[in-house]
């Protein structure tokens, strides 16, 4: 039988105020997630360490109105509306049985600046574009940027997770990098010296 990974020290400095609502979060995932199909049996002994720390040390890129698409177990949807309740989250996840997760996870959590949206990002159409939209662990760029460079405001952004291959993946988009106008891209390597295991996002700039 796994067990759930020792809370790491960092994860206080990096959730501040808000460390109990990670911790009880955390601590649902590792209890409820295997079960309902959020995550996979091998995560437990790594879920601090690869899927909340990993969420959370990007918490800084966000700002306004942001959308998580595909946000799944709330990696890193409602691990960041845990660290920034100043920013208004939409999280959009197709599954019927994840939008009742994320719902229950919003509510015991108290997490008042997060909506859910049962859609797929290619029928989803919010009501004013966002300032911000992210996603983890969704698909390709190639794929991704379609997705979700239509629903940002112009001028607005996307940060997107990506893992080591997130060079070799931009490479690969530019035809979608093009159609979309993006610009001031950028992989940000995120919890050098922090994290046992550093972040990467795809950070760009949605045509104005």
């Amino acid at each position: 039988m796994t067990t759930l990974e020792r809370e790491p020290a960092v994860a206080a400095s990096l959730f501040g105020e808000h460390l109990d609502r990670a911790r009880s979060f955390t601590a649902a995932l590792a209890e409820e997630g295997e079960t309902r199909g959020l995550i996979g049996p091998l995560e437990l002994p790594r879920l601090w360490t690869r899927h909340i720390l990993n969420s959370v040390i990007a918490a800084p890129l966000f700002h306004g109105r942001a959308a998580d698409i595909g946000s799944g177990a709330g990696l890193p949807g409602i691990v960041l509306a845990i660290a920034r309740p100043d920013v208004e989250w939409t999280l959009v996840e197709p599954m019927e049985r994840r939008v009742a997760w994320l719902n229950e996870q919003a509510l015991s959590l108290g997490l008042d600046n997060v909506t859910v949206v049962r859609s797929r990002a290619e029928e989803w159409s919010p009501q004013e574009p966002v300032d911000v939209v992210t996603a983890r662990a969704v698909s390709a760029l190639r794929t991704l940027i379609p997705m979700t460079a239509p629903l940002v405001r112009p001028g607005g952004e996307l940060v997107l997770f990506k893992g080591r291959g997130a060079e070799a993946e931009l490479d690969a988009a530019q035809k979608q990098i093009r159609r979309f106008g993006l610009t001031g891209i950028e992989v940000l390597t995120l919890g050098e010296g922090v994290l046992d295991e550093s972040t990467r996002v795809v950070r760009a700039v949605v045509r104005a």
